[in-house]
């Protein structure tokens, strides 16, 4: 069913058979919040510390804190959990999110806040990273689906296929004319498509594992 390098491309994706005043002192280490869920703000205490969406500061008294770890990368960037990503309005969404918490807005801040905001700010860059390009995208979306492909797995993948890869880069290598590299494009973005389309059925297939698994719980 899978064939020559649609085949080798499923083996590819492992798919194959931003300082307040009046703070009071910390009653613990803050640093150790930076993963912290609690709805609490470590600053003044107060309720309402919004989990999700731009609740990057404590509505009671503006204090930034820490970010979220179990957030993902999709939902941070305001994406959808897709393959395809509209990746002018991502580029918008990493603007957005720096004005709020780069480090430089926070040089005046608290010891505290200047730490969370280079934490925010290396989430930030990680998840624009990772979704702007395709193929980081792909594995973070397979590995959100609970599919990793372990480094150092090249021994076991298909031979045609590293020799089409070898192919395809003497042949870069040698281009010299405009013609010569559209042909070499068009080849790569074929197999992108592909990719899209397999990345597309795991998405199916996942949900339909899920149900499955749903269907194990005992009730």
């Amino acid at each position: 069913m899978w064939g020559g390098r649609t085949g080798a491309l499923l083996r590819v994706w492992g798919l194959w058979p931003a300082g307040v005043r009046g703070r009071r002192p910390l009653g613990c280490n803050a640093a150790s919040l930076a993963g912290n869920n609690s709805p609490q703000c470590w600053n003044c205490g107060g309720p309402g510390v919004p989990k999700r969406g731009d609740g990057f500061f404590c509505p009671q008294c503006r204090a930034l804190q820490p970010p979220d770890l179990t957030r993902d990368y999709f939902s941070l960037m305001d994406c959808n959990r897709a393959f395809g990503v509209d990746t002018a309005k991502l580029q918008n969404r990493y603007q957005q999110l720096q004005r709020l918490v780069h480090p430089d807005f926070f040089s005046q801040r608290s010891q505290t806040e200047k730490d969370f905001s280079e934490k925010h700010a290396t989430l930030v860059n990680d998840a624009y990273k990772t979704l702007l390009a395709p193929l980081s995208r792909g594995l973070y979306l397979l590995k959100l689906h609970g599919v990793e492909i372990p480094e150092g797995t090249d021994y076991a993948m298909d031979q045609q296929f590293l020799m089409e890869i070898m192919e395809i880069n003497e042949k870069l290598a040698e281009a010299q004319s405009e013609a010569a590299m559209k042909e070499i494009e068009s080849i790569v973005r074929d197999d992108f498509e592909k990719a899209k389309e397999i990345l597309t059925k795991m998405r199916y297939f996942s949900n339909v594992e899920e149900k499955i698994k749903l269907k194990k719980i005992p009730l």
